[in-house]
């Protein structure tokens, strides 16, 4: 045996490669991901490094899912959007007549359309951006669309657009005052337009 065999360290054995996670939901896991780095850090602060960390992934896994940053802004977007126009879609739907679609737009203002204060940092949020980015617009135009949808079950296209609007009007509005609207001059605005 020459020297050189017998002072030279066995060779190591091949590491294992390590087994492929399968995931099926990581996209859907990485969106929601998104929409929590934007609540925290906002849109200027949202990068695919800090989403893959919120969402426990390789940073390889947002490139794989992803083409690119305003992919990820415009699915997490809609998700939020979604979510907000579900609960539109559901208080509209179960009205039975105008009165009732009135009262119905009173506890959207009061009560729903901002049901957390992420659900207003992630809403103010998408309205900066997309103030910025137009394809961010297609997700305030879409979110839009169906508000109005709701609406006109009740009111005609015209009054339902202006209704739409002055509900986006009073919640930003009152989420953003030092000094809130009452429930009670809530109804009074809405009333005063509507009956």
């Amino acid at each position: 045996m020459s020297e050189a065999t017998a002072t030279s360290a066995p060779p190591t054995p091949p590491r294992p490669r390590r087994a492929r996670r399968h995931d099926p939901r990581r996209r859907d896991r990485l969106i929601d991901a998104a929409l929590a780095v934007i609540a925290e850090r906002g849109v200027a602060g949202t990068t695919h490094r800090e989403i893959a960390r919120a969402a426990d992934v390789p940073l390889g896994s947002m490139t794989y899912h992803f083409t690119g940053l305003d992919e990820v802004l415009v699915a997490a977007f809609t998700r939020h959007a979604e979510s907000v126009a579900a609960v539109f879609d559901q208080r509209l739907a179960a009205a039975v007549d105008r009165d009732e679609a009135i009262e119905a737009v009173i506890t959207l203002v009061s009560e729903d359309v901002f049901g957390s204060s992420r659900d207003l940092v992630l809403t103010v949020e998408l309205y900066a951006a997309a103030a910025r980015n137009p394809t961010l617009r297609t997700v305030t135009q879409a979110w839009m669309e169906r508000s109005r949808r709701a609406l006109e079950r009740h009111f005609d296209p015209a009054t339902a657009r202006e209704v739409d609007a002055l509900i986006e009007g009073l919640t930003l509005h009152n989420s953003l005052s030092t000094q809130p609207m009452t429930a009670r001059q809530i109804r009074h605005a809405i009333e005063r337009y509507l009956r």
